[in-house]
């Protein structure tokens, strides 16, 4: 009789234990489509050319604004300028001869670009809110603007000057001679494509700090020299990412209902343990229990664009739910915010939802005292319209029980 009570009690206990580890609610991190903006001021170009490698090297700068569409896809719309750089590889006697005082040039521009922009950590291997680190590839088009090129003229003048073909036939025997034939004056325009890899180092969901490495081609025009093929210039940049507005949320992850096997296994052995006249004693009183605390629902609504309480009938529904919460000291509220669909867009929404969610249990907690583990909070943007008329769904409904 003693073995079999041990054999009951444990069972109860693994069950119980059972269920409530399958009862625990689980949620999910879902993502949120959100603009950013990202300033790079630290950055080098290196342009292509036959100099030095260190003759080539000019500062660089960009800033942009983008929009993330989903964890693995943004398009960015960024301006990178400073200036770059060009030479001409040729010979001592050329110099000499032709009397160049340099055969190195720079000029300044200007470069808007559209990229599309691939998360491959995101893609390869799962959303991940937190992750510290993303990988990704970017590659787009956009337009060059060139000006302020009066080295490369300057040079040209002096070559033109002394350009007959005894000149270039003795620098071709010594060294390479280079025609600036495509050298060009005032402001141009040039259609520029590039390809380019990030890295980005997540500090919290608002800032990130990373690199990024662009290789950029365009017009063999663009360093004023003729060589038949594109000219190139390749870009590295560091700075932040700003992301603005909320970038994921919580949800109750799907297919997590507890079995219902589980909770017949803890009747039976219970069952068993109390004696039956207990039991026919405890059920009247549980059943007058549960039928005498009803949930309750109350539903605030806000104007438009609205986030507070302002009216005194919203006021007493906050009160109401407040009493219930404190007359029932086991019941607890869900306060879900909503924004209505046929105003605003999916990030305004979500974010006025959001707030409207979060000033009711602000109220139920600071002004009320219902402590912050009885109160669950959720915001669904316009994604869910309660109501038919869309006025009514800028709205937070309670419901506590």
């Amino acid at each position: 009789m003693k073995l079999k009570r041990i054999l009951m009690s444990t069972l109860v206990a693994l069950g119980l234990c059972a269920s409530a580890q399958a009862q625990q609610p689980q949620t999910v991190e879902v993502f949120d489509p959100h603009w950013f903006v990202q300033v790079q001021p630290l950055g080098a170009q290196y342009t292509l050319g036959e100099v030095g490698f260190s003759d080539l090297i000019s500062y660089n700068v960009q800033a942009g604004v983008g929009y993330q569409f989903n964890p693995a896809f943004a398009l960015r719309l960024s301006v990178n300028a400073w200036q770059s750089k060009a030479g001409l590889d040729i010979s001592d006697y050329y110099k000499n001869v032709v009397g160049l005082n340099s055969n190195k040039w720079s000029w300044k521009y200007v470069a808007p670009m559209v990229d599309a922009h691939l998360n491959l950590t995101n893609l390869l291997l799962g959303y991940k809110y937190d992750r510290l680190f993303n990988l990704g590839v970017f590659g787009g088009l956009g337009a060059n603007i060139a000006f302020s090129n009066d080295d490369a003229n300057t040079i040209q003048k002096q070559i033109m000057n002394y350009n007959n073909s005894n000149v270039v036939q003795r620098a071709n025997q010594v060294g390479n001679y280079q025609s600036m034939e495509y050298t060009w004056d005032g402001t141009q325009v040039y259609l520029t494509g590039r390809v380019g890899v990030t890295g980005d180092f997540r500090i919290n969901d608002m800032f990130s700090v990373g690199l990024e490495v662009s290789a950029n081609a365009l017009s063999d025009k663009y360093n004023s020299k003729k060589a038949g093929n594109l000219d190139w210039y390749f870009n590295a940049l560091a700075g932040v990412r700003i992301n603005l507005g909320q970038t994921h949320h919580t949800e109750a992850a799907k297919g997590n209902a507890a079995p219902q096997i589980i909770h017949r296994v803890d009747t039976i052995y219970v069952k068993q343990q109390v004696p039956a006249q207990a039991q026919r004693a405890a059920a009247p009183a549980t059943a007058a229990a549960q039928a005498s605390v009803a949930p309750l629902r109350r539903d605030i609504f806000f104007t438009i664009r609205a986030t507070q309480v302002a009216s005194q009938e919203n006021k007493d529904k906050v009160k109401e739910v407040a009493d219930y919460l404190k007359k029932y000291p086991n019941a607890k509220v869900s306060v879900t915010g909503y924004a209505d669909k046929g105003t605003g867009n999916a990030t305004i929404n979500t974010n006025l939802s959001q707030k409207r969610a979060k000033v009711i249990a602000d109220i139920l907690k600071n002004q009320y005292g219902i402590d912050a583990s009885r109160i669950t909070v959720d915001y669904k943007g316009h994604n869910e319209q309660p109501f038919a008329e869309n006025d009514k769904n800028r709205v937070t409904i309670c419901i506590a029980q």
